[in-house]
Protein backbone atom coordinates (compact mmCIF):
# COMPACT_ATOMS: atom_id res chain seq x y z
CA UNK A 1 0.00 0.00 0.00
CA UNK A 2 2.86 2.27 1.06
CA UNK A 3 6.37 2.40 -0.02
CA UNK A 4 7.26 4.70 3.23
CA UNK A 5 8.83 2.98 6.19
CA UNK A 6 6.34 1.64 8.85
CA UNK A 7 6.93 3.43 12.23
CA UNK A 8 6.64 1.78 15.64
CA UNK A 9 2.90 1.31 16.15
CA UNK A 10 1.69 -0.34 19.40
CA UNK A 11 -1.97 -1.90 19.21
CA UNK A 12 -4.04 -1.63 22.70
CA UNK A 13 -7.57 -2.04 23.45
CA UNK A 14 -9.20 1.75 24.52
CA UNK A 15 -10.42 3.39 27.50
CA UNK A 16 -13.23 5.86 28.21
CA UNK A 17 -10.22 8.12 28.85
CA UNK A 18 -9.05 7.85 25.11
CA UNK A 19 -12.46 9.41 23.68
CA UNK A 20 -11.16 13.13 23.25
CA UNK A 21 -7.96 12.36 21.28
CA UNK A 22 -9.62 9.69 18.96
CA UNK A 23 -12.73 11.94 18.53
CA UNK A 24 -10.37 14.70 17.45
CA UNK A 25 -8.41 12.45 14.91
CA UNK A 26 -11.76 11.12 13.97
CA UNK A 27 -13.09 14.26 13.12
CA UNK A 28 -9.54 15.31 11.06
CA UNK A 29 -9.01 12.33 9.18
CA UNK A 30 -12.64 12.22 7.69
CA UNK A 31 -13.00 16.65 7.44
CA UNK A 32 -9.48 15.95 5.40
CA UNK A 33 -10.31 12.79 3.06
CA UNK A 34 -14.24 14.66 2.82
CA UNK A 35 -12.54 17.87 1.53
CA UNK A 36 -10.10 16.51 -0.48
CA UNK A 37 -12.79 15.02 -2.84
CA UNK A 38 -15.54 17.69 -2.56
CA UNK A 39 -18.11 16.46 0.10
CA UNK A 40 -18.73 18.14 3.22
CA UNK A 41 -17.21 16.23 6.39
CA UNK A 42 -19.70 13.39 8.35
CA UNK A 43 -19.14 15.06 11.86
CA UNK A 44 -20.16 18.47 12.06
CA UNK A 45 -17.61 19.74 14.21
CA UNK A 46 -14.63 17.83 16.12
CA UNK A 47 -17.34 18.06 19.71
CA UNK A 48 -19.26 14.98 17.79
CA UNK A 49 -16.74 13.30 16.57
CA UNK A 50 -15.72 12.92 20.75
CA UNK A 51 -18.94 12.49 21.59
CA UNK A 52 -19.34 9.48 19.22
CA UNK A 53 -15.96 7.76 20.02
CA UNK A 54 -16.34 8.62 24.02
CA UNK A 55 -19.77 6.37 23.52
CA UNK A 56 -18.65 3.77 21.97
CA UNK A 57 -15.24 3.63 23.99
CA UNK A 58 -17.66 3.30 27.65
CA UNK A 59 -20.57 1.16 26.09
CA UNK A 60 -20.38 -2.88 26.32
CA UNK A 61 -20.61 -4.50 23.28
CA UNK A 62 -18.39 -2.36 21.71
CA UNK A 63 -14.66 -3.72 21.58
CA UNK A 64 -12.39 -0.39 21.01
CA UNK A 65 -8.91 0.03 20.08
CA UNK A 66 -5.96 2.57 19.39
CA UNK A 67 -2.95 2.61 18.07
CA UNK A 68 -0.12 4.53 19.70
CA UNK A 69 3.59 5.16 18.08
CA UNK A 70 6.04 7.23 20.08
CA UNK A 71 3.58 7.75 23.53
CA UNK A 72 1.25 9.20 20.93
CA UNK A 73 -2.45 8.06 19.64
CA UNK A 74 -2.53 8.31 16.11
CA UNK A 75 -5.89 5.89 15.42
CA UNK A 76 -8.42 4.43 16.13
CA UNK A 77 -11.15 1.40 15.47
CA UNK A 78 -13.95 -0.45 16.68
CA UNK A 79 -15.87 -3.83 16.81
CA UNK A 80 -19.50 -3.71 17.24
CA UNK A 81 -20.17 -7.29 19.29
CA UNK A 82 -23.47 -7.10 19.73
CA UNK A 83 -24.88 -9.66 16.84
CA UNK A 84 -23.72 -12.97 15.37
CA UNK A 85 -22.82 -10.70 12.28
CA UNK A 86 -20.87 -7.95 13.65
CA UNK A 87 -19.61 -4.73 12.29
CA UNK A 88 -16.64 -2.39 11.98
CA UNK A 89 -16.18 1.25 12.22
CA UNK A 90 -15.39 3.97 12.61
CA UNK A 91 -11.70 3.25 11.62
CA UNK A 92 -9.71 6.22 11.24
CA UNK A 93 -5.69 7.44 11.30
CA UNK A 94 -4.35 10.86 12.38
CA UNK A 95 -3.78 12.50 9.11
CA UNK A 96 -0.05 13.11 9.56
CA UNK A 97 0.26 9.08 10.07
CA UNK A 98 -1.86 7.66 6.68
CA UNK A 99 -0.42 5.65 4.15
CA UNK A 100 1.87 4.15 6.97
CA UNK A 101 0.01 0.49 7.22
CA UNK A 102 -1.25 1.41 10.72
CA UNK A 103 -5.28 1.21 8.97
CA UNK A 104 -4.42 -2.41 7.88
CA UNK A 105 -2.79 -3.30 11.80
CA UNK A 106 -5.84 -1.75 13.02
CA UNK A 107 -8.00 -3.86 10.95
CA UNK A 108 -6.37 -7.13 11.31
CA UNK A 109 -6.58 -6.79 15.07
CA UNK A 110 -10.44 -6.05 14.94
CA UNK A 111 -10.92 -8.83 12.13
CA UNK A 112 -8.81 -11.26 15.05
CA UNK A 113 -11.29 -10.52 17.54
CA UNK A 114 -14.41 -11.10 15.23
CA UNK A 115 -13.19 -14.67 14.71
CA UNK A 116 -12.34 -15.36 18.22
CA UNK A 117 -15.75 -14.03 18.80
CA UNK A 118 -17.31 -16.97 16.27
CA UNK A 119 -18.72 -14.04 14.14
CA UNK A 120 -20.73 -15.56 11.35
CA UNK A 121 -19.79 -12.29 9.37
CA UNK A 122 -17.90 -8.89 9.53
CA UNK A 123 -19.59 -5.94 7.62
CA UNK A 124 -18.69 -2.36 7.08
CA UNK A 125 -19.79 1.18 5.27
CA UNK A 126 -16.86 2.85 3.22
CA UNK A 127 -16.95 6.03 1.38
CA UNK A 128 -17.41 5.05 -2.05
CA UNK A 129 -14.98 8.07 -3.24
CA UNK A 130 -12.01 6.69 -1.10
CA UNK A 131 -10.11 4.33 -3.40
CA UNK A 132 -7.11 3.60 -0.79
CA UNK A 133 -9.86 2.44 2.06
CA UNK A 134 -11.52 0.13 -0.56
CA UNK A 135 -8.00 -1.32 -1.84
CA UNK A 136 -7.58 -1.96 2.09
CA UNK A 137 -10.93 -3.55 2.75
CA UNK A 138 -10.71 -5.87 -0.87
CA UNK A 139 -7.37 -7.08 -0.20
CA UNK A 140 -8.60 -8.14 3.86
CA UNK A 141 -10.95 -10.33 1.97
CA UNK A 142 -14.34 -7.83 2.10
CA UNK A 143 -16.81 -8.27 -1.05
CA UNK A 144 -18.06 -5.27 -2.14
CA UNK A 145 -22.27 -6.57 -1.86
CA UNK A 146 -24.36 -3.09 -1.91
CA UNK A 147 -24.08 0.72 -3.58
CA UNK A 148 -25.77 2.71 -1.17
CA UNK A 149 -26.74 6.69 -1.30
CA UNK A 150 -26.63 8.76 1.89
CA UNK A 151 -29.71 11.32 1.79
CA UNK A 152 -30.68 14.10 3.71
CA UNK A 153 -33.60 16.45 3.60
CA UNK A 154 -37.28 16.34 4.68
CA UNK A 155 -39.86 13.90 2.48
CA UNK A 156 -42.91 16.05 1.21
CA UNK A 157 -44.90 13.20 1.80
CA UNK A 158 -45.64 13.60 6.21
CA UNK A 159 -47.84 9.90 5.84
CA UNK A 160 -48.58 6.99 4.42
CA UNK A 161 -52.25 5.52 4.24
CA UNK A 162 -52.76 2.56 5.78
CA UNK A 163 -49.46 2.75 7.63
CA UNK A 164 -49.16 3.79 11.03
CA UNK A 165 -45.80 5.09 12.54
CA UNK A 166 -45.40 5.25 16.50
CA UNK A 167 -42.77 5.36 18.83
CA UNK A 168 -41.49 1.73 19.36
CA UNK A 169 -42.19 -0.11 23.25
CA UNK A 170 -40.14 -3.17 25.05
CA UNK A 171 -43.55 -5.38 23.60
CA UNK A 172 -42.90 -4.51 20.43
CA UNK A 173 -38.76 -6.09 20.55
CA UNK A 174 -40.39 -9.95 19.60
CA UNK A 175 -42.41 -8.85 16.67
CA UNK A 176 -39.06 -6.52 15.50
CA UNK A 177 -36.82 -8.98 15.84
CA UNK A 178 -38.87 -11.61 14.19
CA UNK A 179 -39.42 -9.19 11.00
CA UNK A 180 -35.23 -8.84 11.49
CA UNK A 181 -34.93 -12.71 10.91
CA UNK A 182 -37.37 -12.91 8.11
CA UNK A 183 -35.34 -10.04 5.85
CA UNK A 184 -31.78 -10.67 6.98
CA UNK A 185 -31.53 -14.16 8.54
CA UNK A 186 -30.32 -12.48 12.45
CA UNK A 187 -31.48 -10.19 14.36
CA UNK A 188 -29.92 -7.00 16.11
CA UNK A 189 -32.03 -6.97 19.65
CA UNK A 190 -29.41 -5.43 21.79
CA UNK A 191 -29.08 -2.13 19.62
CA UNK A 192 -33.05 -1.87 19.22
CA UNK A 193 -33.33 -2.78 22.69
CA UNK A 194 -30.78 0.41 23.45
CA UNK A 195 -32.98 2.75 20.84
CA UNK A 196 -36.53 2.10 22.08
CA UNK A 197 -34.70 2.83 25.58
CA UNK A 198 -33.46 6.06 24.07
CA UNK A 199 -36.30 7.15 22.47
CA UNK A 200 -35.11 6.98 19.09
CA UNK A 201 -36.94 3.76 18.12
CA UNK A 202 -39.98 3.68 15.53
CA UNK A 203 -42.29 0.59 14.26
CA UNK A 204 -45.01 0.92 11.64
CA UNK A 205 -47.99 -1.06 11.49
CA UNK A 206 -50.70 -1.88 8.98
CA UNK A 207 -53.79 -3.66 9.86
CA UNK A 208 -52.63 -3.50 13.31
CA UNK A 209 -49.51 -5.48 12.58
CA UNK A 210 -45.34 -4.08 13.44
CA UNK A 211 -44.46 -4.48 9.50
CA UNK A 212 -41.37 -2.15 10.10
CA UNK A 213 -39.02 -0.64 12.59
CA UNK A 214 -35.83 2.00 13.13
CA UNK A 215 -33.71 1.88 15.54
CA UNK A 216 -32.99 5.99 14.16
CA UNK A 217 -33.58 7.02 10.79
CA UNK A 218 -29.83 8.62 10.97
CA UNK A 219 -26.45 7.57 10.16
CA UNK A 220 -25.89 5.79 13.30
CA UNK A 221 -29.40 3.80 12.77
CA UNK A 222 -30.51 0.73 11.02
CA UNK A 223 -34.06 0.10 9.82
CA UNK A 224 -36.14 -2.98 8.36
CA UNK A 225 -39.06 -3.36 6.68
CA UNK A 226 -41.51 -5.84 4.87
CA UNK A 227 -41.91 -3.79 2.26
CA UNK A 228 -40.71 0.10 0.22
CA UNK A 229 -44.44 1.04 1.35
CA UNK A 230 -43.54 0.41 5.24
CA UNK A 231 -40.01 2.00 4.71
CA UNK A 232 -41.60 4.94 3.12
CA UNK A 233 -44.44 5.53 6.00
CA UNK A 234 -41.16 5.20 8.13
CA UNK A 235 -39.41 7.92 6.54
CA UNK A 236 -42.21 10.23 5.75
CA UNK A 237 -43.01 10.34 9.79
CA UNK A 238 -39.15 12.20 10.23
CA UNK A 239 -38.74 15.58 11.13
CA UNK A 240 -35.36 15.41 10.34
CA UNK A 241 -32.47 12.67 9.47
CA UNK A 242 -29.85 12.38 12.23
CA UNK A 243 -26.18 13.28 10.71
CA UNK A 244 -25.54 13.33 7.26
CA UNK A 245 -28.37 11.38 6.42
CA UNK A 246 -30.09 7.99 5.62
CA UNK A 247 -28.16 5.52 3.90
CA UNK A 248 -30.83 4.18 1.22
CA UNK A 249 -29.28 0.98 -1.01
CA UNK A 250 -28.87 2.64 -4.64
CA UNK A 251 -30.15 -0.65 -6.64
CA UNK A 252 -33.64 -0.38 -4.78
CA UNK A 253 -34.71 1.95 -7.40
CA UNK A 254 -38.38 2.67 -6.33
CA UNK A 255 -37.69 3.66 -2.62
CA UNK A 256 -34.56 5.56 -4.63
CA UNK A 257 -37.17 7.68 -7.09
CA UNK A 258 -39.61 7.96 -4.33
CA UNK A 259 -37.11 9.63 -2.26
CA UNK A 260 -35.64 12.12 -4.89
CA UNK A 261 -39.30 12.81 -6.34
CA UNK A 262 -40.12 13.87 -2.18
CA UNK A 263 -37.25 16.30 -2.17
CA UNK A 264 -34.28 14.29 -0.57
CA UNK A 265 -30.96 14.79 -2.02
CA UNK A 266 -28.05 12.88 -2.21
CA UNK A 267 -24.89 14.05 -0.31
CA UNK A 268 -22.67 11.14 -1.39
CA UNK A 269 -21.91 7.37 -2.39
CA UNK A 270 -20.74 4.79 0.11
CA UNK A 271 -20.38 1.01 -0.52
CA UNK A 272 -21.18 -2.30 2.05
CA UNK A 273 -18.67 -4.22 2.33
CA UNK A 274 -18.71 -7.70 4.19
CA UNK A 275 -16.92 -11.34 4.66
CA UNK A 276 -18.86 -14.08 5.83
CA UNK A 277 -22.41 -14.72 5.95
CA UNK A 278 -24.08 -12.33 3.89
CA UNK A 279 -28.04 -12.79 3.23
CA UNK A 280 -29.40 -10.51 0.52
CA UNK A 281 -32.27 -8.90 2.35
CA UNK A 282 -35.70 -10.18 1.57
CA UNK A 283 -37.19 -7.09 2.06
CA UNK A 284 -36.61 -3.53 2.55
CA UNK A 285 -33.98 -1.75 4.78
CA UNK A 286 -31.36 0.93 5.43
CA UNK A 287 -27.84 -0.29 6.96
CA UNK A 288 -26.46 2.11 9.75
CA UNK A 289 -22.69 3.32 8.87
CA UNK A 290 -21.50 0.15 11.58
CA UNK A 291 -23.77 -2.13 8.62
Amino acid sequence: MSSKAQPDVTIRTATAEDGPACGQICYDAFSTINAAHGFPCDFPGPEAGIKVLSMMFSTPGFYCVVAESNGRIIGSNILVEQTVIQGVGPITIDPKSQNLGVGRRLMQVVMDRANQNGAAGVRLVQAAFHNRSLSLYVSLGFDIREPLSCLQGRTRERSTPGCVVRPAQPADEAACNALSRRVHGFDRGAELARAIQQGTARVVERGSRVTGYTTNLGFFGHSTAETNVDMQSLLASAEAFAGPGILVPSRNSALMRWCLANGLHVVQPMTLMSTGLYNDPAGAWLPSIVF
